[in-house]
């Protein structure tokens, strides 16, 4: 069963200090308890808390209101996430929410039905046994309903994120092919899965382009 979303979500809600900001800010935390992760991360996945940092970063919301956000992500990839979220501010680019998926209980259909843009999740690639990108913290779901994973078949798991799979549609949050966010993640050479052959994942960035 889909865990509920969580009450109170805290990227949600503008955080009065920024509101009139125009400066992008950063900070970058070790993991210090398993406790932070307690969902997202189990025993026998492929990095240890260790080697994870909470970013904690301003993006701009579709209210066109500064907010705080939260992403967990692989130690290694903290820095180029940053640059590549400061140039997502500096161009306006809107982000519907940004808490790590534990808010979810871990699930990745929680999230994308909440549009949270996140990165760490110890879990197999979708249709795979295979270990995702995103069990290394080396990928991000960016506005994953404006931006569906979309089955070689055309079909969409989310209702609610259907139209989306139109990608002629524009509007705010969509990504497309060599817009000015892939050219921001192709800046510190992450790929994105717009460009797979067969089922294509629009939402999703990653260091090794899978």
């Amino acid at each position: 069963m889909t865990p509920p979303a969580p009450t109170g979500t805290p990227s949600a809600v503008p955080n009065p200090r920024h509101e009139r900001s125009q400066v992008f800010t950063a900070k970058v935390s070790r993991i210090r308890h398993r406790f932070e992760v307690r969902y997202s991360w189990h025993p026998g996945c492929p990095v240890a808390p260790s080697r994870l940092r909470l970013i904690t970063m301003t993006y701009r919301g579709f209210d066109h209101k500064v907010h705080t956000g939260r992403m967990v992500a692989n130690a290694a990839a903290a820095g180029k996430l940053i640059a590549v979220f400061r140039k997502l501010f500096e161009m306006r680019y809107p982000i519907r929410r940004m808490v790590p998926v534990d808010a979810y209980h871990g699930s990745d259909y929680a999230s994308i039905e909440a549009d949270n843009t996140s990165s760490f999740n110890c879990r197999n690639a979708t249709g795979s046994s295979s270990w995702s990108e995103h069990a290394y913290g080396l990928a991000v779901d960016l506005n994953p309903c404006e931006n569906p994973y979309v089955a070689a078949d055309g079909s969409e798991a989310h209702p609610r994120c259907r139209k989306f799979v139109d990608r002629g549609l524009q509007g705010p949050g969509i990504i497309h092919a060599g817009d000015q966010v892939v050219l921001a993640f192709a800046s510190v050479g992450w790929g994105w899965g717009g460009t797979w052959q067969g089922a294509r994942d629009y939402q999703h960035f990653s260091a090794n382009g899978r």
